[in-house]
């Protein structure tokens, strides 16, 4: 059995940079998935489901200096659940894609890291 995430989408904003006393980096941001589909009366819909993308180390930087809010991406990743308490103190759970392959896709050519 294989853990393994695929997403074509777009870029919520910016990538989110955040340094550790490690020297460790990591990169969070939003990203948008949409199907269009027929609904059952002939009309045409959209579906929108946001994802939240996580991204470590080399990887980490390369997207903050790359990758800007509206970028067309693909990722390839693995799925991950993290529990955390709110600010409330309430336990919630957030499914989170940890970033192996980028790929930025543009009109003139793709960016591969």
């Amino acid at each position: 059995m294989k853990n393994n995430v695929q997403l074509i989408g777009y870029v919520g904003k910016d990538p989110e940079l955040k340094n550790f006393n490690n020297n460790k980096q990591m990169v969070i941001f939003s990203l948008a998935t949409s199907e269009r589909f027929k609904s059952a009366d002939g009309e045409f819909k959209s579906d929108t489901q946001w994802h939240y993308i996580v991204a470590w180390g080399k990887t980490a930087g390369y997207i903050h200096q790359n990758i800007k809010k509206g970028n067309e991406i693909a990722v390839t990743g693995k799925l991950r659940y993290n529990t955390f308490e709110n600010k409330q103190g309430i336990k919630q759970t957030i499914a989170e894609v940890i970033v192996n392959d980028l790929v930025k896709i543009t009109k003139d050519k793709e960016h591969h890291f």
